[in-house]
């Protein structure tokens, strides 16, 4: 199967989207799901990506591998999020300093029988619980995982994309973050927010506990994301001013 170069040039797009952003520095990538492949972007700087460097790999890949020539070596993290999340249309992966700080902080305070996000945490994985409206977008909390090993292996991968069960972000400690989307756009748009979401929680937990949204609060902008993240998603695309998508 040969994709259609306007999937190919959406992934670029929302690539390039993503390093304009300030999201990736040199590493990262984006992905979507395509009948039996998935379709991931090269170990390359994203800044320059197009839809013709987009490197197709099997979602069935042996997790001997190898990867396809130009795959990132963490495509292993987004093959494991395909095969445990069958929702998952495309993958972002990224480095936002805000959730390198948030995971370290929270992964502390977890690991210590802390509070964080206004709840006792003993015997739970470290989360982020959304404080404020947006952040819901992401699920209804975000998990830590607890390792800043490298995603290069099957294995790694699977015990990663497991504390992703459900909800649209994972924060990875030490070592960035995924988030998920029914597209590239609106993964990238959920790495944003993602990025955000650390950032005010580093923010609010200086003073002290912060005060989660309670489980209806955010059940109500959960039940508006589709409708209102495609709307975010063109604000930053205009924000990165990359200029029109290219297929090629």
């Amino acid at each position: 199967m040969n994709p259609a170069p306007a999937q190919r040039g959406d992934i670029a797009e929302a690539a390039r989207v993503l390093s304009a952003l300030g999201l990736v520095t040199a590493f990262g990538h984006v992905s979507a799901r395509s009948a039996g492949v998935m379709l991931i972007t090269p170990a390359a700087d994203l800044a320059g990506v197009n839809g013709a460097a987009i490197v197709p790999v099997p979602l069935d890949l042996p997790d001997a591998g190898p990867l396809p020539a130009g795959a990132p070596a963490e495509a292993w993290a987004h093959l494991a999020l395909y095969r445990a999340r069958p929702d998952a249309g495309a993958i972002a992966r990224g480095q936002p300093a805000s959730a390198f700080a948030a995971a370290a902080a929270v992964s502390g305070a977890a690991m210590n029988g802390l509070p964080v996000s206004g709840l006792p945490v003993s015997g739970l994985a470290a989360r982020l619980l959304p404080l404020y409206g947006q952040a819901a977008w992401l699920g209804d909390f975000v998990p830590v995982h607890d390792s800043a090993h490298l995603l290069r292996s099957a294995e790694l991968a699977r015990r990663a994309a497991a504390d992703l069960p459900a909800g649209e972000a994972l924060v990875l400690r030490g070592n960035g973050a995924l988030t998920l989307g029914a597209t590239p756009a609106l993964a990238v748009t959920r790495m944003w927010l993602l990025a955000a979401t650390c950032q005010n929680w580093l923010a609010a937990a200086a003073g002290g506990p912060p005060t989660p949204l309670t489980a209806a609060e955010t059940g109500s902008w959960r039940s508006v994301a589709d409708e209102l993240l495609p709307r975010l998603w063109q604000h930053l695309r205009h924000q990165a001013n990359i200029g029109e998508r290219s297929p090629t």
